[in-house]
């Protein structure tokens, strides 16, 4: 297939160019700048310029492929009102995307969280929260998947809350990231919350397998860690960085800390069944033993 992916270029959307390379695909990459249309043509993608708010790019690169994999994301977290901002703009994209595909019987795969559910891992069965500071994504990604009805093969693929390469990305990549500015390798709570984890590489075997197989209408799980506790989490950057490992408030992290506090173990039991996926690269722990102090 030739396949148009936005957020090509990032940690998981490098991986996933890659791996749609290596087996056969072409692909036609979403860049922001000059940068990384060199990263992107380096890979052995074309790049196409222009952002998730360039509404009439996204129609004319969804014109262009066989299938989409939606993977940009807005990277500022500072406030409520910055991720309120990339929740719409990616809404946007998103909607218009999909309006584009409608009636072609082409896929649209596109990314939200595993859901939490008190008491237990959450499964593919389980509805994404609409409430919340990201739950506007969820109602989005809800959408896309109704597109099933207008003829368009729209799958989402849920991300757990760290995708990690090298010992960075996702979740804890921030906790890392705070830990450096703070000093402190810092958890919230009693840090026996649990996160699902899984390898970047790992991630992009799901977004192909979800684009060459998946029916319409479903949602997966890249998750290989069913749930990590957070303090251990916290326990291995402190040890890489040389810092004091400890509980701070919650506040610490912003509009994010209530998702960071949660306890939100995640199952891929059907989805390994269901598409083959089996995840065979480090696992959270081990892959933070790669943070450089």
């Amino acid at each position: 297939m030739r396949v148009f992916v936005t957020g090509g270029t990032g940690l998981i959307g490098s991986a996933v160019v890659a791996e749609l390379l290596g087996n056969g695909h072409t692909v036609l990459a979403l860049t922001r700048s000059d940068a990384s249309a060199q990263a992107a043509e380096a890979a052995g993608a074309e790049p196409l310029r222009g952002g998730l708010a360039d509404l009439d790019v996204l129609r004319s690169g969804a014109a262009q492929a066989d299938g989409v994999i939606h993977l940009a994301f807005g990277n500022d977290f500072s406030s409520p009102e910055a991720l309120a901002q990339n929740v719409a703009e990616e809404t946007a994209a998103l909607t218009t995307l999909g309006e584009g595909l409608v009636g072609s019987d082409r896929p649209l795969v596109t990314v939200s969280g595993t859901p939490w559910i008190p008491g237990r891992a959450s499964t593919e069965a389980d509805p994404v929260p609409t409430d919340g500071p990201v739950g506007g994504r969820s109602r989005t990604v809800t959408a896309v998947l109704g597109l099933a009805s207008r003829g368009v093969r729209s799958t989402s693929v849920r991300m757990p809350r760290t995708v990690h390469n090298e010992g960075a990305g996702g979740f804890a990549g921030l906790l890392t990231n705070i830990a450096r500015q703070s000093r402190i390798s810092g958890y919230p709570g009693d840090g026996t919350q649990r996160w699902p984890a899984v390898h970047a590489l790992d991630a992009a075997v799901l977004f192909r397998l979800a684009l060459e197989q998946a029916e319409a209408g479903t949602a997966w799980h890249a998750v290989a860690d069913e749930g990590d506790k957070v303090r251990d989490i916290a326990a291995v950057i402190g040890r890489r960085l040389g810092l004091p490992v400890e509980s701070v408030p919650e506040e610490t992290y912003g509009p994010l800390g209530p998702i960071f506090k949660a306890d939100q173990p995640s199952s891929s039991t059907r989805t390994r069944q269901a598409l083959g996926w089996e995840p065979k690269h480090p696992s959270l722990l081990e892959d933070l033993e790669n943070i450089q102090p």
